[in-house]
C-alpha cells in the first residue's frame, strides 16, 4: 500500500541510486540544485517533494528554483504544492471523510463518470481513539465496561469503516482498543523514509487531527489539516502552501532535576506563543538537540498546534535511529532512514553548519521550571510554586459567590487537612458512577480573602465530604502528549507507588481515569509492577484512547455533579493532555489545568487546585510525620533505572503484531458489501453527505454577497471547539431534539464526535458550545438574535439559521483575533457553511481552519490592520453587502474587497477587507463552492 508515483520530469538531472545493504533505491538528490543543502532541514523536505513530483503543471522548474533561492527573511509570497506521502485520520473526524468519499462515488455516477475512480491515490489510515468515554472509572473492571459501551453505542459507525476498509483501496483501520492515534504512529505507522519500489523518499504526512504534529518528532514533515482538504489530498490533490518563514528553535543545557517533558512542553508552548508563529514552521536545531529523547520530541512535536505552527521539527538523528530499533521497526527500515537521511544532508552531524531561519528562539533547559497550565488555553502557562495564588486570583472570574473575609469556619470545617484517608475499595461499587466514600474530608482549604461556598455531599455508598471552589473534579492521565513518553509514565507510576506506601489515596469527590496511548503502556506497567500502586491511589485502566482530552471524559457521580451545578461551584480537572478550552473537558468543569502526569496523581490526591504543594502536606505517616510532594517524587535514576529494566524492542513487535486485525468484537461486525454504501434514511450516525446535492458539471459564477444578515458576532480566541460540535450533546437543545425525534434515548445521545457522520447532527450543534459568548445576546450558549421574527428574539442559532434559510438571507460571522484556533475540525466549516454562511470577517485567523473556510467555499476576510467590528462600531445588527469577490471569476484574487454594514436607521459603516484566499489554489477551490466539489469535477473530466 504505498503512494501512486507520477514520473517526475526530472529537469535538474536530479535522479540517483542509493545502495544500502544488497539493496538498491533511486532517489532525488538534493545537492543536484545549487543552494537546496543550505535551507533549513524542513524545507530541504519541501525541496526533495518538488523534485519528485515535478510535473510542469502543478509543479514547475520556477517552483524548485523559488524555494532553493528562498530569503530566509521575506514574507511568505511564492505558492507551491506540497504532495504528502500519506494521510493519517483518527475515527472522529475519519467518519465523515469515509462519508464523503462514499457520497463522491455515488455523485460521480450522477455525473457520468466511474465510480471506482473514488479511492485513496496515497496511503490512507485511520486509527479509531476517540469514540472511547470513560463511563466507568476506579474499578478493575472499568476498561471492559467502557469498550463495551463504546461497541453498543458505535456499532453503526464501525460497521460503515469496516466496509470502507474493505471496498477503498488504500485505506486501512486500526480497530478500538489499540492506541492513540499519535502514538501509534510514530511507534509504528511511521516509515521516516518511504521504499516505494525502489524508490526512497521522505515520509511526509498530513493528518486529520492538527496533533498529527506529533510524528515532527521523529524527523516526518506534516501538519494537521481538516477531513476536507486531507480526502483531497488521499484523491491525488496536492497541499496548496505557501513557503514559509522558518523559525530556528535552538535547545542548550539539560533539563534539571524534578522537571518533566511536559514542563519543557510547556515552556516552548508559553514562549512560542508568545513570539507569533502562526503560519510558520518551527525546527530544532543545534548540538543540544542531541540530548532531547526522542520521546520528548514527540512531545513537543505534539504540541504545534498549542503555540499555532504548522509544523514544529527535529532532525533525524542516532537518536531516531535509537527509536526505530525500540519500536521494533525491521532492519531494512532502520538502515534506509540512516543511509537516505545522511546521502541527502537530512542528518543532524555534531557541531553541523547551522542553516539560516527566517527568527531566532533559544532555550536552556536548564532553567525550565515544574509548570502547569490554564485553566482555559494551554499557553497560559502557570509555575507550580505560584499555581495556588493564581488560582485564587483567576477565580473570580468563574464565580459569583462573595469573597470571604473570615474563613475560619470553613478551616474547622476541614476535616483534618492532611490526614490519610481510610482504606476503601473502589472496585465494589457496583454503579460506574457512584462516588466514593469520603468520611467528612473536604476539599474546602478555608483561606482568609478567597471566594469560597463549602457544599457538603453524602455519596452513595454513604460517605460524605465537603467540596469547594477549586475542588479537582476530574484527575486524567490521557492524551496522546504525555501518554507515548515513558519517563512521565513511568514517573507517574512510580509517584503513585510512594503514595501507595504512605496510605496516600485519591480524594473521594475526584474522578481518576488512566487512558494511556498504546498497549505497550499497558505492558510495561506490568514489567514493572506498577498497576497495583496506581490502582491503590486511584487510578485504574479506562481504556486506550483519547478519552479526556477530547471531552469523552465521561459523567461525573450524580451527587457531585450535583453538588457543583445546583452551587455554580468552580469545579477543575487537571489531565495530562494538550487542550484544556472552555467546555471542552466536561460539562461541569469551568476551569481545565494541564499538567504530567505525575502533577495529575499529585493533584488527585491534594483534591483541590487551591493547594500549595510546598507548604501543605498530602498526608501523614504512620508516625504523624507530613508527607509533602517532594517526599513522593520519584529521582530521575529512579525512572531511567525502571525504564530500562520494564521496556524493550520485543514489547512493540508483540504488540503491534497484528494491528489491523482487532478483536472478537471487531471481527464479529455485520459489514455491509458492495462497492456504494447502502445508505440508512433513519441512521443517526451514518447519513449521506449533502455537499453535491444538485451539482452541475461546470461551477456557477461566484456572485457578490447582499443582504446578509450577522449569525454571530464574536470576541477573540474563538476556538474550534467553540464553533464545531464537541463533547456531550445537552438535552433540549437542537441536536437533542433531533434525536428524541428519531427514537434515541437520553443515555444514548453519545457525543457530537461520535456522530460527526450525521450532517443532521452537527449543522444542529454548530456554534452551540455551552461557553461560547455570542455579544449579539447576553447569554452563553449556541444563541443569537433572529432578525426574520418582529423585535428579533433571542433564538438557537441553528432555529435562526433555518428561518433565515427560508428568506434566501445570507449570513455572515464576525469575529476577533486568532479566529479558529485549535483542532483542525472540518465540520467547524462544513458546519458554518450548512447554516448558510457566506463569510468570516475577523481580525485573524489560525492557518487550518481558515484553509477549512475555503475547502467549503466560505470567504474568510479580514479587517484592515488595526481595526475591529468594535472599533468600527458594529452591534451585528447590521445589514451587510460584500463587493469585489466576483473579480475571483477573472482568474483574479482581490486583495480587498469593500464591506459595507448599514444600520438600522440607514446609517452605514465602511470598510475594505483583506481577501484572505492566498493562493491560486485556493482561489480554484473557492470558485468551485469547495475543495471536494473541485476535486469531484477534476475526476470527471479525467
Amino acid at each position: 500500500m504505498e503512494l501512486t508515483v507520477t514520473e517526475s520530469k526530472n529537469s535538474f538531472n536530479a535522479k540517483r541510486s542509493l545502495e544500502v545493504g544488497d539493496k538498491s533505491y533511486d532517489y532525488f538528490a538534493l545537492d543536484a540544485v545549487e543552494g537546496m543543502e543550505k535551507l533549513p532541514y524542513s524545507l530541504k523536505v519541501l525541496g526533495e517533494n518538488l523534485l519528485r513530483t515535478e510535473d510542469g503543471k502543478n509543479v514547475t522548474e520556477e517552483h524548485i528554483k523559488a524555494l532553493a533561492n528562498w530569503d530566509p527573511k521575506a514574507e511568505p509570497d511564492t505558492e507551491i504544492q506540497f504532495t504528502p506521502a500519506r494521510v493519517l485520520m483518527q475515527d472522529f473526524t475519519g467518519v465523515p471523510c469515509v462519508v464523503d468519499l462514499a457520497t463522491m462515488r455515488e455523485a460521480v455516477s450522477s455525473l457520468g463518470g466511474n465510480p471506482d475512480q473514488v479511492n485513496p491515490l496515497n496511503p490512507a489510515e485511520m486509527v479509531i481513539d476517540h469514540s472511547v468515554i470513560v463511563e466507568a472509572f476506579g474499578r478493575s473492571d472499568a476498561i471492559e465496561r467502557n469498550v463495551d459501551i463504546e461497541y453498543e453505542r458505535n456499532e453503526e459507525r464501525y460497521q460503515f469503516l469496516r466496509w470502507g476498509s474493505e471496498n477503498f483501496s488504500n485505506f486501512r483501520v486500526v480497530p478500538p482498543g489499540t492506541g492513540i492515534v499519535h502514538q501509534v504512529n510514530i511507534e509504528y505507522l511511521a516509515r521516516v523514509v518511504f521504499d516505494n519500489d525502489g524508490l526512497a523518499y521522505p515520509d511526509t504526512c498530513i493528518g486529520t487531527d492538527s496533533h498529527t504534529t506529533m510524528e515532527n518528532g521523529l524527523g516526518i514533515l506534516g501538519w494537521g489539516v481538516g477531513g476536507i482538504e486531507a480526502e483531497a489530498a488521499m484523491l491525488g490533490q496536492p497541499v496548496s502552501m505557501l513557503i514559509p518563514r522558518v523559525v530556528g528553535f535552538k535547545l542548550t543545557g539539560d533539563i534539571p532535576v524534578g522537571v518533566t517533558a511536559t514542563d519543557v512542553v510547556l515552556t516552548i508552548t508559553d514562549m512560542l506563543r508568545e513570539h507569533g508563529v502562526v503560519g510558520k514552521f518551527v525546527e530544532f536545531y543545534g548540538n543540544g538537540v542531541k540530548s532531547v529523547p526522542l520521546a520528548n520530541r514527540a512531545t513537543i512535536g505534539n504540541m504545534s498546534p498549542e503555540f499555532g505552527s504548522t509544523a514544529a521539527i527535529f532532525p533525524i538523528d542516532e537518536e531516531t535511529i535509537n527509536y526505530l530499533k525500540l519500536t521494533g521497526r525491521d532492519q531494512e527500515q532502520i538502515d534506509r532512514v540512516e543511509a537516505y537521511a545522511k546521502a541527502q544532508g537530512l542528518w543532524l552531524e555534531q557541531d553541523a553548519e547551522e542553516a539560516e531561519y527566517s527568527e531566532y528562539l533559544e532555550l536552556d533547559l536548564s532553567t525550565v521550571k515544574p509548570s502547569i497550565a490554564g485553566p482555559t488555553r494551554p499557553q497560559d502557562r502557570i509555575l507550580l510554586s505560584e499555581a495556588k495564588e493564581t488560582f485564587r486570583k483567576q477565580l473570580g472570574d468563574f464565580t459569583e459567590d462573595p469573597i470571604c473575609e473570615d474563613d475560619s469556619a470553613a478551616a474547622e470545617n476541614m476535616g483534618a487537612e492532611g490526614e490519610n484517608q481510610p482504606d476503601y475499595d473502589k472496585s465494589s461499587v457496583e454503579d460506574a458512577n457512584s462516588a466514593w466514600p469520603g468520611n467528612g474530608e473536604s476539599a474546602a482549604q478555608g483561606a482568609k480573602g478567597r471566594h469560597s461556598n463549602p457544599v457538603e455531599v453524602e455519596s452513595g455508598a454513604g460517605g460524605k465530604f465537603t467540596v469547594d471552589h477549586g475542588m479537582v473534579g476530574i484527575a486524567a492521565i490521557t492524551s496522546c502528549t504525555n501518554t507515548s513518553n515513558p519517563s512521565v509514565m513511568i514517573g507517574a507510576g512510580l509517584l503513585a507507588r510512594k503514595a501507595n506506601e504512605y496510605g496516600l489515596r485519591a480524594k473521594p469527590w475526584v474522578k481518576t481515569t488512566m487512558a494511556p496511548g498504546s498497549q505497550v503502556v499497558d505492558n510495561y506497567y506490568h514489567r514493572a509492577d506498577l498497576w497495583k500502586d496506581l490502582e491503590a491511589v486511584g487510578f485504574y485502566l479506562s481504556g486506550f484512547g483519547c478519552t479526556t482530552c477530547i471531552g469523552n471524559s465521561g459523567p461525573l457521580p450524580a451527587e457531585v455533579s450535583e453538588a457543583i451545578n445546583d452551587n455554580d461551584l468552580a469545579a477543575t480537572a487537571v489531565l495530562s493532555g494538550n487542550r484544556n478550552f472552555e467546555g471542552r473537558i466536561s460539562p461541569d468543569v469551568k476551569m481545565n489545568y494541564l499538567a504530567s502526569p505525575l502533577l495529575v496523581i499529585a493533584y488527585s490526591l491534594a483534591g483541590t487546585m487551591d493547594f500549595d504543594f510546598e507548604t501543605q502536606p498530602l498526608g501523614t505517616d504512620s508516625e504523624g510525620n507530613d508527607i509533602f510532594l517532594k517526599d513522593i517524587w520519584p529521582s530521575t535514576e529512579e525512572i531511567e533505572e525502571t525504564i530500562s529494566e520494564a521496556i524493550n524492542r520485543d514489547m512493540y513487535v508483540k504488540d503491534y503484531a497484528d494491528v489491523f486485525k482487532g478483536d472478537d468484537a471487531w471481527q464479529n461486525l455485520d459489514v455491509p458489501t458492495g462497492k456504494t454504501f447502502e445508505w440508512d434514511e433513519n441512521s443517526t450516525y451514518v447519513r449521506k453527505a449533502p455537499y453535491f446535492e444538485g451539482m452541475p458539471t461546470e461551477p456557477e459564477p461566484v456572485s457578490d454577497i447582499a443582504g446578509a444578515r450577522v449569525l454571530a458576532k464574536l470576541g477573540d480566541s474563538v476556538t474550534t471547539d467553540h464553533i464545531s460540535p464537541a463533547s456531550s450533546i445537552k438535552p433540549g437543545t437542537p441536536a437533542a431534539n433531533y434525536l428524541d425525534e428519531n427514537g434515541v434515548e437520553r443515555k444514548d445521545y453519545n457525543s457530537f464526535g461520535s456522530r460527526r457522520g450525521n450532517h443532521e447532527v452537527m449543522v444542529r450543534g454548530t456554534f452551540a458550545n455551552i461557553r461560547l459568548r455570542n455579544q449579539l445576546v447576553d447569554v452563553a450558549g449556541g444563541y443569537t438574535l433572529d432578525f426574520t421574527q418582529e423585535d428579533a428574539p433571542q433564538s438557537f442559532i441553528y432555529d435562526a439559521a433555518q428561518n433565515y434559510k427560508k428568506e434566501n438571507t445570507p449570513l455572515v460571522v464576525l469575529a476577533g483575533k486568532e479566529y479558529g484556533t485549535g483542532s483542525s475540525r472540518d465540520w467547524a466549516a462544513k458546519g458554518t457553511k450548512l447554516l448558510g454562511v457566506r463569510a468570516v470577517i475577523a481580525e485573524s485567523f489560525e492557518r487550518i481552519h481558515r484553509s477549512n473556510l475555503i475547502g467549503m467555499g466560505v470567504a474568510p476576510l479580514q479587517f484592515p490592520e488595526g481595526e475591529s467590528h468594535e472599533s468600527l462600531g458594529l452591534d451585528g445588527h447590521e445589514t451587510f453587502a460584500i463587493d469585489g469577490l466576483t473579480a475571483l471569476n477573472d482568474g483574479e484574487i482581490p486583495k480587498t474587497v469593500h464591506v459595507t454594514a448599514t444600520k438600522d436607521n440607514g446609517e452605514t459603516v465602511e470598510f475594505d477587507a483583506v481577501v484572505r484566499i492566498d493562493t491560486p489554489g485556493e482561489a480554484d477551490y473557492y470558485r468551485h463552492g469547495g475543495i471536494l466539489q473541485y476535486v469531484l469535477r477534476q475526476m470527471v473530466k479525467s
